[in-house]
C-alpha cells in the first residue's frame, strides 16, 4: 500500500465523519474538487502545503493526520502478515493399527493412523 493511498483514505474517512462534502472541503482548503478527489483516491501525491491546507480545513493538526496514517499503515501491515501457528505444543502420536474391511472382495489390510495432539 502506498503512503498517498493511506493519506487519501484518512482524509476521506475524516471528511465523512465530519459530514463534509468533497466540494465543501475543496472550498475550505482552496483546492479544486477534482484534485481533492484524486488525493482521496490515492492517485495524487499532495505537497506539504496542500496537506496543511486540507488539515486546516478539517480542523486537524498535522501530527494527528500522521498518527491516523501511522495507525492505518500498521493495521494494513498486520492484516497482510502470514499467520504463524504455534507448533511447539503439538505432537504426533501413532494410534493403534486399525483393520480395514469394507466388503468380502475389497482389499483388506492394516492402516497406520496418526493423531495430532495439542
Amino acid at each position: 500500500m502506498l503512503l498517498r493511498q493511506v493519506i487519501g483514505n484518512v482524509f476521506r474517512r475524516l471528511r465523512r465523519e465530519r459530514g463534509i462534502t468533497l466540494r465543501e472541503l475543496a472550498e475550505l482548503a482552496q483546492v479544486s474538487v477534482p484534485y481533492l478527489s484524486e488525493i482521496e483516491r490515492g492517485r495524487k501525491e499532495p505537497s506539504s502545503e496542500i496537506l496543511a491546507a486540507i488539515c486546516r480545513a478539517l480542523d486537524l493538526d498535522l501530527t494527528d493526520l500522521l498518527a491516523e496514517v501511522q495507525f492505518d499503515l500498521a493495521t494494513a501491515v498486520r492484516s497482510t502478515l502470514p499467520v504463524r501457528l504455534q507448533t511447539a505444543a503439538i505432537r504426533v502420536e501413532q494410534s493403534s493399527p486399525q483393520r480395514i474391511t469394507s466388503s468380502p472382495h475389497a482389499y483388506s489390510g492394516t492402516a497406520q493412523a496418526f493423531a495430532l495432539v495439542a
